[in-house]
């Protein structure tokens, strides 16, 4: 009973609010002037009246309107584009569906493009009345896209040509708003109904072909299911899934009937070889506010098979692979947001890239792991990638980051960062298909000459031209890591900024032009990896050499000793044992300071060494500017003492047997050969050869040593050069110790220990004064 009361008090309640509500509105409306209520209700119904007069005037004079909207038409394909368009009827046949006949469409003097028996289209009225076409409804029977490329005469080339836009008025374009107008426009043109029958696309030009027939093509209540026939049947494939264009939700599919999805066209043209079983492409949601367009979708493939000559000697596998893209478009830039996903077997990973157009063009990647189970790291690249690391088993933790930024109006200033971490727990349980500790102890080195095996050379004492590292010259190890790599000894297989100029060097250049090629990545690719020159062995390369340096697997003079007994020095001559005999008949302990820079002037070519001697056996005197660089360099360390006759250049002489060998040559060609590099075009990151001619000595000054004009010019420039080499690199310094000092203060301490972020501290600040150390260790 008292529950009842309860309940009937809160009825009376609720009933005298809604009781004053109502008396509140009708006091509201008693306060109006019926004289406005009376003027609104009359506006209302003239427009009303105008709209449906108006829908009865555009009624009845549509096809008259239809007739004008088809001339203008054809006359702009034809001013702008020089196409003939045909259309045999065209009439409507509901209150917003037009049906058209027999449409052809030629290029002035080409090939037919487009040709169309029936086509009919309906259109939204809603969306139209603010102005969007947007499409309800489409009819396509019997099509056909045809486009030829025959002998450089192409039928869709004006596609390609830009349209003068008389009414520029030179105003930036804004991207966010091309963006989301293209978009939605391409999203409009999806209709929400669509029954296509029998459109044929087919392409021809000189060394290919290919045809797609769609037998069928259906959209109906937001979904798609069509069939398509490859090449006359070859292979049938389907593009199925959700087709919800007005609510920008789309997730549709494309796969093969029993067999993986390819096109030998493409292997054909660009040798490219290329299949997979399922693609996927969603669009989940698109906006537009604040000046910037957010498109939200993903990508993913299911057993992905790439092959190329570029890429790897064998087939690459990518089981599952996906990303989660976020792409944003500003005002002036376009973006993938760090918010997106990679992801590749086991192994996830958060990309950002930004692409700045104007003011000056900015170009921004970053990519962040995190910290992984090493394993998974490994298990997760691609099935045929690796020659030597496939199957190889790690414990522990990894972190890869990289951050690059280039401002093309300073490209000097290229910010370059690439870094793989390991946690301390990191080690390798089980090298994969090569053993990496294979060089501490004797082994046989097979090289290889365009894909060719030479004859096998073994590593080790007791081989007959092998030379232990005490017993190689101190001029020649110091020559050529001089030249090759100054901060060997401090390095972990990689010199950053030696990297970070390369890149700066190629893009400059427009070429691979300096390959930044440690003697530790010499090494690595000489003892365990192909000539090949792909992509995927580069890769491995790099993995190989942080996994010997980093965990310690050879020491430092072993890998030089390793370096000198297997490397190229000329047309069949491997090893500096046979390189000294071969050139000067010496022992490699023997080799004066001149002959030991000449030796490490030939690395980046070694082929082209007999072309720096002329038949007297004499040097050319392209190379006298390099003695005298790489000697003061040499000086300025205290490896050698000063010199200033070129540092043993007059000195040097070829073997009396090989000078009957040496054929007069054009000193410009003899120089041109030389500066070219090797076929992984790895020139180190030291000092490559500079020929110059400088004038020709005269007796007096060889015998006591004075310096010509050139001479005494170039000893200034290079003066100038060291003392700008230390300047810079006195700034880099204080720079990273400023980065380092911020990266200490500034840890991450979420979800660690005290120890943990003491240890992080202290791994942060060894790191630094270790790059410190290696900056002054490249002082001039």
């Amino acid at each position: 009973m008292r529950l009842l009361k309860k309940q009937f008090a809160g009825y009376n309640r609720l009933h005298h609010i809604i009781f004053s509500l109502v008396l509140k509105q009708n006091s509201y409306m008693r306060r109006i002037n019926p004289k406005y209520i009376r003027i609104a209700g009359i506006t209302v119904l003239i427009l009303v009246v105008i709209m449906l007069i108006g829908g009865y005037v555009a009624y009845s004079k549509r096809e008259v309107l239809l007739q004008k909207a088809i001339y203008k038409a054809k006359a702009k394909a034809k001013r702008d584009y020089n196409l003939d368009v045909k259309i045999g009827s065209a009439r409507f046949t509901g209150l917003s569906t037009v049906a058209f006949t027999d449409i052809t469409v030629v290029p002035f003097q080409r090939d037919s493009l487009f040709s169309v028996k029936d086509f009919s289209v309906s259109v939204k009225v809603l969306p139209l009345i603010f102005g969007n076409i947007k499409l309800a409804d489409v009819i396509l029977q019997n099509g056909r896209l045809n486009l030829t490329s025959i002998k450089g005469v192409k039928n869709f080339d004006f596609l390609f040509k830009k349209k003068k836009d008389t009414t520029s008025t030179g105003n930036k374009v804004d991207l966010s708003e091309l963006s989301n107008n293209l978009i939605n426009e391409v999203l409009y043109k999806i209709p929400d109904n669509l029954s296509l029958h029998n459109f044929l696309v087919s392409f021809v030009d000189d060394s290919a072909r290919l045809k797609m027939l769609a037998q069928t093509a259906i959209i109906k209540n937001g979904k798609l299911a069509s069939t398509i026939k490859v090449d006359d049947g070859a292979a049938t494939w389907h593009i199925d899934g959700k087709m919800q264009p007005s609510d920008k939700d789309i997730d549709v599919h494309l796969y093969a009937d029993g067999k993986k999805v390819e096109l030998p066209i493409i292997e054909k043209k660009f040798k490219l070889k290329l299949n997979f079983d399922t693609l996927s492409t969603r669009l989940s949601n698109v906006k537009h506010s604040n000046g910037e367009t957010k498109v939200y979708g993903s990508w993913s493939v299911r057993n992905l098979l790439l092959n190329h000559p570029g890429l790897s000697v064998s087939d690459i596998v990518i089981p599952n692979g996906s990303v989660d893209a976020n792409v944003f478009v500003g005002t002036n830039y376009i973006s993938l947001d760090s918010s997106s996903v990679i992801h590749l077997k086991k192994l996830t990973a958060n990309p950002y890239l930004k692409y700045t157009l104007n003011p000056v063009k900015i170009y921004e990647v970053k990519v962040n792991t995190g910290w992984v189970n090493a394993q998974d790291v490994f298990d997760s690249f691609p099935t045929g990638m690796f020659e030597s690391l496939d199957g190889i088993q790690a414990t522990g933790k990894l972190n890869y980051s990289l951050n690059m930024f280039l401002n093309w109006a300073h490209i000097d200033d290229m910010v370059f960062d690439s870094r793989l971490q390991k946690d301390k727990d990191f080690r390798i349980v089980k090298y994969g298909r090569a053993d990496l500790g294979k060089l501490n102890k004797t082994f046989v080195y097979t090289p290889y000459e365009k894909g060719k095996a030479m004859p096998p050379h073994t590593i080790g004492p007791g081989a007959p031209n092998f030379t232990p590292l005490e017993q190689i010259s101190p001029n020649v190890r110091n020559a050529v890591m001089t030249a090759e790599d100054p901060s060997f000894y401090t390095n972990r297989g990689f010199v950053d900024e030696s990297i970070r100029k390369s890149f700066i060097t190629d893009i400059k250049e427009k070429k691979f032009k300096r390959g930044g090629s440690t003697i530790s990545m010499q090494l690595i690719k000489n003892a365990f990896l192909s000539r090949n020159k792909t992509l995927s062995r580069k890769i491995e390369e790099i993995l190989i050499v942080w996994l010997i340096e980093n965990n310690r697997i050879m020491s430092k003079n072993r890998m030089l000793e390793v370096y000198f007994n297997i490397i190229e020095w000329g047309r069949g001559i491997y090893g500096i044992g046979e390189a000294a005999r071969y050139y000067f008949g010496k022992s490699p302990s023997e080799l004066s300071v001149g002959e030991s820079i000449y030796l490490a002037s030939i690395v980046p070519n070694p082929k082209a060494g007999l072309y720096a001697f002329q038949p007297d056996g004499t040097l050319r005197q392209g190379l006298h500017g390099y003695f005298n660089l790489i000697g003061r360099l040499m000086a300025g360390k205290g490896l050698i003492a000063r010199d200033t006759n070129a540092y043993g250049f007059y000195g040097v002489r070829l073997r009396e047997g090989l000078r009957r060998t040496i054929a007069p040559i054009d000193t410009a060609v003899a120089d041109s050969l030389m500066h070219q590099t090797d076929d992984d075009n790895n020139t180190g990151i030291g000092v490559t050869p500079v020929f110059e001619e400088p004038k020709h000595p005269n007796f007096f000054q060889r015998l006591f040593g004075k310096k010509d004009t050139t001479a005494a010019k170039l000893e200034k420039k290079i003066e100038e050069t060291n003392d700008a080499i230390k300047t810079r690199l006195k700034q880099e310094i204080e720079k990273v110790k400023a980065d380092y000092k911020l990266r200490v203060d500034n840890v991450d301490t979420a979800g660690k220990t005290k120890k943990e972020i003491k240890a992080e501290k202290n791994r942060l600040k060894d790191e630094g004064k270790e790059k410190v150390k290696e900056l002054k260790d490249r002082m001039p």
